[in-house]
């Protein structure tokens, strides 16, 4: 989700999903998920849009070139203001922390001091994640 593609986050993860749901390999993962979603809303796109360019490209060479010819012209510094905040983004909603903290507790209990889905997912993926504050007053959603 951290890979920058084409300038943007989440992007990379996105078309390995959808090539994964094409070929039948995607196992656990769902795409268009509501990450998945929230980027193609940002950049005009829709899941059917997305699924077509990927079923009709090899490489990620040729999805890029295909998401920057097809999202929503925006300045670098909206880009990148939005990519912070998908990487900041934590639970909106009662339900949607309930399912945060279960999805945390099935992997690490102690972790109550993630506040981001980015944490949790490199946490659920074996990746290191460092302590962070209980509180994170930089979090936004968006």
């Amino acid at each position: 989700m951290r890979v920058t593609l084409g300038g943007y986050v989440h992007l990379a993860r996105m078309i390995d999903k959808c090539r994964a749901v094409l070929a039948g390999t995607e196992g656990e993962y769902i795409y268009p998920c509501p990450l998945d979603k929230r980027l193609m809303e940002f950049a005009g796109v829709t899941a059917e849009q997305f699924t077509e360019a990927v079923t009709a490209s090899r490489t990620d060479e040729e999805m890029i070139a295909w998401f920057q010819r097809t999202a929503t012209p925006r300045p670098q510094s909206e880009v990148d203001q939005w990519n912070r905040a998908l990487l900041l983004r934590g639970p909106s909603s009662t339900d949607s922390q309930k399912r945060f903290d279960a999805y945390r507790d099935a992997v690490d209990p102690s972790r109550t001091d993630l506040t981001s889905w980015a944490d949790l997912q490199d946490l659920e993926e074996g990746r290191d994640v460092p302590c962070r504050q209980a509180a994170n007053s930089d979090r936004e959603t968006y």
